[in-house]
C-alpha cells in the first residue's frame, strides 16, 4: 500500500510527530511505500535545522532524517507555514525541502490512503 503522511504539530510539544514518525518506520517495515510526508501548521517545526534538543532526549528532526535517507521518503514543508513560522529554505534541516499544498493534494491523488497527524 502507498501511504502519504500529515503531520500538523511540532516536534516537542505534541506527540503526533513522534506517531507519525513510528507509523511511517512500522510500515515501511512491512513492505509499504510512504510516498511523501508533508509538514503543515506547527508541524513544520520538525524540519529546522536550528532544533537542539538535549542529549538525553529524542532528535525527532534527526529520526525524519534518517527515515528519508534510508528510504528515500519526501519529507515535504508547506512554504506559507514555514513562513509564519520563520521556517525559511536557509533553515531547513537537510532532507527536508519546501514546496506548496499542491504537493499535499499530489500525495491525496497519488497514495491509497492519506493518514493525519495532529488536529
Amino acid at each position: 500500500m502507498k501511504f502519504g503522511i500529515l503531520v500538523n504539530e511540532g516536534p516537542y510539544n505534541h506527540q503526533a510527530s513522534d506517531s507519525a514518525y513510528q507509523f511511517a518506520k512500522a510500515a515501511l517495515e512491512k513492505g509499504h511505500e510512504i510516498f511523501r510526508v508533508f509538514f503543515y501548521y506547527d508541524g513544520v517545526l520538525n524540519a529546522t535545522k536550528h532544533s537542539e534538543p538535549p542529549s538525553d532526549d529524542r532528535n525527532v528532526i534527526k529520526n525524519w532524517q534518517k527515515l528519508a535517507e534510508d528510504h528515500k521518503v519526501d519529507l515535504v514543508v508547506c512554504v506559507a507555514a514555514g513562513l509564519r513560522r520563520g521556517i525559511v529554505e536557509s533553515s531547513l534541516a537537510p532532507g527536508f525541502r519546501i514546496s506548496g499544498l499542491g504537493q499535499l493534494i499530489e500525495s491525496g491523488i497519488q497514495c491509497d490512503r492519506m493518514v493525519t497527524f495532529g488536529d
